[in-house]
């Protein structure tokens, strides 16, 4: 694969892409993280996708193994899996690639096709988690602060939805140095939600997927 677009995004933005191979030895060094269902992966500069696109793949493997027997749960689980994955990239046609890339990759996996509920779901979780935006400035291309949607299974075909702006979850180091007033402080009491939704199941997402859900607060 090519690893520049053109000389000119290089000169312009610095985009050079990763190799497989080279994006495969880093995940490596965290392996375990890596096939871990609910860990949480941000890629500040995705581009189209190459890093989240091997974990996504790590994550659906573990789910495979652990869920494969059950439908239901395989299915629940491999979304958890797209949850978890977080990104941000400053140009356009970049994002919608990556968004492109990890919905064929999930789509594949569980034999879905594009009016399929669970791969509508996805496509909103996507829309949520990949962001058109600077990672450097935390703010989108609408020039709004970058937030991004913890999610939760909380079983029985439920998910838990709450927001956070990514530019208070970075200052956790502030609040946790020493001296700093805040640091006998729970994570609780520093990272409030700017959103909580009611529990969603995989419809309430494939129907929000141009819309919004309804929210708790």
């Amino acid at each position: 694969m090519s690893l520049i677009k053109s000389k000119k995004r290089v000169a312009d933005h610095g985009e050079v892409f990763t190799p497989p191979s080279l994006v495969d030895a880093m995940l490596n060094l965290v392996r375990d993280e890596a096939g871990r269902i609910d860990s949480r992966f941000l890629e500040p500069a995705c581009g189209s996708g190459n890093f989240l696109i091997r974990v996504l793949q790590r994550k659906l493997a573990t789910v495979e193994t652990k869920f494969g027997k059950s439908e239901f749960e395989k299915r629940h689980y491999a979304l958890l899996c797209l949850m978890c994955i977080y990104g941000i990239e400053l140009l356009s046609d970049n994002i919608a690639e990556c968004r492109e890339n990890l919905i064929t990759v999930f789509a594949r996996h569980l034999d879905l096709g594009n009016l399929n509920e669970t791969y509508r779901a996805a496509s909103f979780v996507l829309s949520c988690n990949l962001v058109h935006g600077d990672a450097l400035t935390m703010r989108t291309h609408a020039d709004e602060p970058i937030t991004f949607a913890e999610w939760g299974y909380i079983g029985r075909g439920k998910f838990q939805r709450r927001d956070f702006r990514l530019d208070v979850l970075t200052g956790s180091s502030k609040f946790s140095s020493e001296g700093s007033p805040f640091a006998t402080l729970g994570k609780h009491e520093i990272f409030i939600p700017t959103k909580t939704y009611l529990p969603m199941t995989v419809r309430d997402l494939a129907a929000s997927y141009g819309g919004e859900p309804k929210k708790v607060a």
